[in-house]
C-alpha cells in the first residue's frame, strides 16, 4: 500500500521561510499527479499547489501563494517538496500532500485537480506564522 508522510511543519515569524517535505512509501508510479492541500480551522480545504510528474514546467498554484511558493519532485527519492516563502499569517494551516493514484494524461489533469482527484493522503504537519 501507498503512504504518505509529511515533515518540515513548525512556527515561524512572518516573513520566514519554511521547506515541507512528503516522503512516499510504497509502491507508487512517478508519473502520479501529487499535490498540496492546506486547512485552517472553520475553512475549507484549499489546494495549494499541484505538480505533473517531476516537471517544473507545469505546476499549479493558489492566488494567494502564487509567487511565494515552490512545489518540486524528486521521483528517485520519492519525495515531495513545498517551498514557503515570504510567509504571511493567513498561511496558518495544516498542509497535507496527496497523490492520485491513476496516471494523469497530461499536465492538465493535475492543474484542474480537485480534492477528490487525489486517493492517498498523509497526516497533515502544522504551520504557524506569527505575526
Amino acid at each position: 500500500q501507498v503512504n504518505l508522510a509529511e515533515s518540515g511543519g513548525g512556527s515561524v515569524e512572518e516573513g520566514g521561510s519554511k521547506r515541507l517535505a512528503c516522503e512516499v512509501s510504497g509502491y507508487m508510479s512517478g508519473s502520479n499527479c501529487m499535490a498540496w492541500f492546506r486547512q485552517s480551522p472553520g475553512l475549507e480545504r484549499e489546494r495549494v499547489a499541484t505538480i505533473y510528474r517531476d516537471d517544473s514546467r507545469y505546476t499549479y498554484y493558489s492566488t494567494s501563494v502564487k509567487g511565494r511558493f515552490t512545489i518540486s519532485r524528486d521521483s528517485a527519492k520519492k519525495t515531495l517538496y513545498l517551498q514557503m516563502d515570504r510567509l504571511k499569517p493567513e498561511d496558518t494551516a495544516i498542509y497535507f500532500c496527496a497523490a492520485g493514484s491513476t496516471i494523469p494524461r497530461g499536465p492538465w489533469d493535475c492543474e484542474m485537480s480537485t480534492a477528490s482527484s487525489f486517493d492517498y493522503w498523509g497526516q497533515g504537519t502544522q504551520v504557524t506564522v506569527a505575526s
